[in-house]
């Protein structure tokens, strides 16, 4: 149910040089089309490509959360010179010099400060062995140092309640946050249910779009997600305490508005829960009747 894409930088003249074989355009069309059959998006972004610099960076960065993109999800992999690449020719000539450490910690550390409430950043850099590594960074651990020096990021990831109680008291009274935005040619809503302080407890995400994958249905649920650890059904946890029945609820309501019935993206061993739900099996998409 999640599709993760190799954008790098959305530029298409750094996209030649390092002979990526799409364009800007092709990772718009991809972010549309993948969004409305209800998949979340994933991008992929590679600050210190050959062609760019920290300002181009950070610009297309930016660029990244206008209306044509808007990922749900990312990974930062700063640029690595590594054995067998074209790269490595590039470096050894004296045409290319990857970022050195300072200027990752700066590049990540402002890319972060922007990523907006609905993306979570999965990870941020790469685990590959220091002998295939022929320049660039060894650290791994950019990502501790950077959120160890900002507190209060907006990415889902710093707020997950399963992640924040491991070092601080959480406050359980939780409030719906819904947060309505367009991207990709179609009406997005983020809902949310945090506490007083931001901390994430369950998350969801409606589509609305004028060109459906199934007939006659707009709307489409993208994702939800209750966090905490994997609980069974008669132990404690975040889990299990009707956040995502209400999830679900809230969405159809919104939902009613734009069409007569809606959709979910599912995996098959989570059926049963929307079966539950009255939802029911059609073309791979669990539907409901609104």
């Amino acid at each position: 149910t999640r599709v993760e894409l190799g954008v790098q930088i959305l530029d298409d003249e750094v996209y030649k040089k390092v002979k990526r074989g799409h364009t800007v355009k092709d990772v718009v069309d991809a972010f549309k089309r993948l969004k409305d059959a209800g998949f979340k998006v994933g991008a992929h972004i590679m600050p210190g490509l050959y062609g760019s610099n920290e300002e181009k960076d950070i610009e297309k960065f930016k660029l990244l959360f206008t209306e044509n993109f808007k990922p749900d999800q990312l990974k930062i992999y700063p640029t690595l010179v590594l054995e067998g690449s074209v790269l490595k020719s590039f470096y050894k000539k004296g045409l290319y010099k990857p970022y050195t450490d300072e200027q990752i910690f700066r590049v990540l550390e402002k890319m972060l400060i922007l990523v907006p409430e609905y993306c979570r950043v999965m990870r941020i850099m790469r685990e590959i062995p220091e002998e295939y590594i022929v320049a660039g960074t060894i650290k791994t651990h950019h990502r501790m140092l950077i959120e160890n020096k900002l507190k209060n990021l907006n990415e889902i990831r710093s707020r997950e309640v399963g992640l924040v109680s491991r070092y601080k008291k959480i406050d359980n009274n939780v409030k719906l946050k819904v947060i309505e935005y367009n991207a990709s040619n179609g009406k997005e809503f983020f809902l949310s249910y945090v506490n007083k302080d931001n901390i994430l407890f369950g998350l969801a995400r409606l589509r609305i779009t004028d060109t459906p994958l199934l007939h006659n249905c707009k709307a489409i649920i993208r994702e939800i997600h209750v966090y905490g650890k994997e609980a069974k059904f008669n132990e404690k946890s975040y889990q299990h305490t009707g956040l995502g029945k209400s999830l679900m609820l809230e969405m159809e309501k919104i939902a009613k508005n734009y069409s007569d019935k809606i959709a979910v993206i599912s995996g098959v061993g989570v059926r049963e829960y929307f079966k539950n739900l009255n939802y029911r099996l059609e073309n791979t998409y669990m539907i409901k009747e609104l």
